[in-house]
């Protein structure tokens, strides 16, 4: 409830900051619902493509742990190193993306620099680190008792019924920590749109909240307006979080209750 530029004495101006914030930031709204959107699409989808990897990688074949730390290797990568990385992938003329499209006969894309992409990119660079999601959705995988697929087998279950039936149930406490933890994190995304797109653009659709802050803050130096993003981004995680929790009696299976 201050305006304060990190360096003179903050002056106390009510709730000025959550007003302009509201009814005349240009960038809120939409960075509001990029962030949004970016969470929906990226958790989702990265622990549907964890547990796929996962299941694959749950086998005693030789070499296996090669395969494993393959995957897991660009998670130990730095993120800036990574999105660096990246930011060449997604170069209009000659990245390494439109090379592939260009080679299946189809027309190369401006990945960051068009609003429809732009948004779409970040999540591509967030499933490049979805082996954190495999490595504990193989942990949860190798936790369920061998005797349960054994006795499902007996009774003529099929791979599918298994699966959903099986599987799923006894991996929802690990499936709940992975859509927890996956959201917060997306909420708190920085580094990426700070690399890629550099300004939140275009149009502000990858203006996330967290690089909003770091913008309003470091670059703008509006502390006290950097700070009120903060509390926002805080209730909206919290919202979430408690949601998630209300939620959770409903598909989350604890086999200790069930004894």
């Amino acid at each position: 409830m201050t305006k304060w530029s990190g360096f003179d004495t903050p002056t106390y101006v009510g709730l000025q900051n959550y007003k302009y914030m509201f009814t005349m930031d240009p960038t809120f709204w939409p960075g509001l619902k990029a962030t949004i959107l970016y969470a929906l699409i990226s958790v989702p989808l990265g622990l549907a493509l964890g547990l796929g990897l996962a299941m694959l990688l749950n086998r005693n074949l030789p070499g296996i742990k090669i395969f494993r730390t393959l995957f897991y290797l660009p998670v130990v990568l730095p993120i800036v190193a990574t999105s660096t990385l990246w930011l060449f992938v997604y170069e209009p003329q000659f990245g390494l993306a439109n090379n592939v499209l260009k080679a299946l006969g189809l027309k190369p894309v401006e990945w960051l620099t068009d609003s429809h992409t732009a948004l779409l990119s970040l999540v591509v660079l967030a499933l490049w680190g979805v082996g954190s999601n495999m490595i504990i959705f193989l942990g949860g995988l190798q936790s369920v008792p061998t005797d349960v697929y054994e006795a499902a087998e007996i009774d003529g279950a099929s791979k599918f019924r298994i699966f959903f039936n099986v599987t799923i149930p006894l991996i929802t406490p690990t499936l709940f920590l992975q859509l927890i933890t996956g959201m917060i994190g997306s909420f708190q995304t920085f580094v990426q749109p700070a690399i890629l797109t550099k300004d939140g653009g275009p149009d502000f659709s990858t203006m996330l909240l967290n690089f909003s802050i770091y913008k309003n803050a470091f670059q703008g130096q509006d502390f006290g307006y950097a700070i009120a993003q903060v509390w926002v981004l805080f209730v909206l995680i919290i919202l979430f979080t408690i949601i998630a929790f209300k939620s959770s009696s409903s598909f989350v299976y604890y086999e200790n209750e069930s004894k």
